[in-house]
């Protein structure tokens, strides 16, 4: 299954670091945070990655190229040529990165890859969250409930827009926007997607959380997984501080592939 990921708007709220790489190459602990987010999935058993590039999509396409000469030990003989690697460490890692356009909404960058996802089930996220969310048991509550979009509902205060759904969780009723005070749930992304999805998506200006899931809301096709533990994203530069620090601390939550650095 493959993993497809938003990485393309110009992460206006992160302007400090933003005004150099694309929000989603900005680092947390060394490594970028889409880097974090691919080893979520990785941890998981999901190795084939589509990035949705568009603001300063060189600046993705470069690190993915110089990948394997930035994290391995070389000797190059530059008389010669002869180049020899030392230790090569390498990610089990396939990855499409699209330039989607500068200025395409996100629903217009995810139609844009219908042809290299598929016409099979993905999984899609945002390149700016991470969190510790069982992706595993999201696939199988939406394999169970039949949904077209299965996102992963998770409790954030302040910003964002609240979602209404089931007593029991597992069903979304409603997407309303967030008031003060308001501790309802979130859109936390980490969605499991049908191929159907892609006719609900009209062209390069269609936003993906109104249009498309709206649509297919209506329509009974929108489920939720509730995440109770950690999710956090990246907005501004008071989040990157939170996550900076808790990687620092080496209590990082999403670090599910190697919870005890060394």
């Amino acid at each position: 299954m493959k993993v497809v990921i938003f990485a393309g708007g110009y992460g206006s709220r992160l302007s400090e670091e933003t005004t150099l790489r694309p929000k989603p190459m900005v680092e947390i602990g060394g490594r970028p945070i889409i880097w974090h987010i691919m080893k979520i999935y990785s941890h998981y058993g999901f190795n084939d990655f589509v990035v949705l590039a568009g603001y300063k999509a060189d600046y993705i396409k470069d690190y993915f190229i110089n990948y394997a000469m930035i994290n391995s030990d070389f000797t190059v003989d530059l008389a010669t040529g002869e180049f020899k690697w030392l230790r090569r460490s390498l990610e089990p890692w396939k990855i499409t990165v699209l330039d989607t356009g500068l200025n395409t909404m996100t629903g217009g960058r995810l139609r844009r890859a219908r042809d290299v996802i598929g016409d099979r089930r993905f999984l899609l996220t945002y390149g700016d969250g991470v969190s510790d969310t069982d992706i595993a048991a999201t696939i199988e509550l939406h394999e169970r409930d039949g949904n077209w979009i299965t996102l992963t509902a998770v409790s954030q205060p302040g910003r964002y827009g609240a979602l209404g759904l089931s007593d029991d969780g597992t069903r979304v009723h409603a997407f309303r926007e967030k008031r003060i005070g308001d501790g309802g749930l979130i859109n936390g992304g980490f969605f499991v997607c049908e191929p159907e999805v892609f006719d609900l998506i009209e062209g390069d200006d269609t936003v993906w959380e109104e249009g498309p899931m709206e649509r297919a809301l209506h329509m009974g096709k929108v489920g939720s997984h509730w995440h109770q533990g950690f999710w956090q994203s990246m907005d501004s530069l008071r989040d990157k501080m939170v996550l900076e620090k808790a990687w620092e601390s080496g209590n990082a939550p999403w670090r599910l592939w190697d919870p005890t650095p060394g």
